[in-house]
């Protein structure tokens, strides 16, 4: 019987294995994200990406970002989102499908779980808020 080498014994953190995604992989995933968010994307193809199975990906990803891979790209999405909002260019069914949702009442309903507004709401405040420093922040009535 032969006696267990040293490294058996050690957990993969003792080896010196790491926990986290690397650096490089990490910002890979988070472009393609990031380039990509109007698509699907599957832990299977965001795993693809870094050329890993996607329960290794999902669970070095979330140890490096602190969220699962889904929660990422749901925050990405809105991120996105926010931006197109305070723009006041694009409908909200056409932000909707720029940042990946299927739906807009889908989009409406993560965007406000997230947010605690709706797109709407959130847009026409923001909008109301640049309206007096757009005249040099005099109102209207005074």
């Amino acid at each position: 019987m032969s006696t267990p080498t040293p490294n058996a014994q050690r957990s993969p953190h003792e080896q010196g294995w790491t926990s986290s995604l690397p650096g490089a992989k990490l910002r890979r995933v988070t472009q393609y994200i990031q380039h990509n968010a109007d698509k699907d994307l599957t832990l299977a193809a965001l795993a693809a990406v870094v050329n890993m199975s996607p329960y290794h990906f999902a669970r070095l990803f979330r140890h490096s970002t602190g969220v699962p891979p889904h929660r990422f790209v749901v925050r990405q999405r809105i991120d996105h989102a926010i931006e197109l909002l305070m723009s006041g260019e694009p409908s909200i069914t056409r932000i909707a499908q720029i940042v990946g949702f299927r739906t807009s009442s889908h989009f409406s309903t993560v965007f406000r779980r997230a947010t605690g507004t709706t797109p709407t709401a959130f847009r026409a405040r923001k909008l109301a808020d640049e309206r007096p420093a757009a005249d040099g922040g005099h109102d209207a009535t005074a």
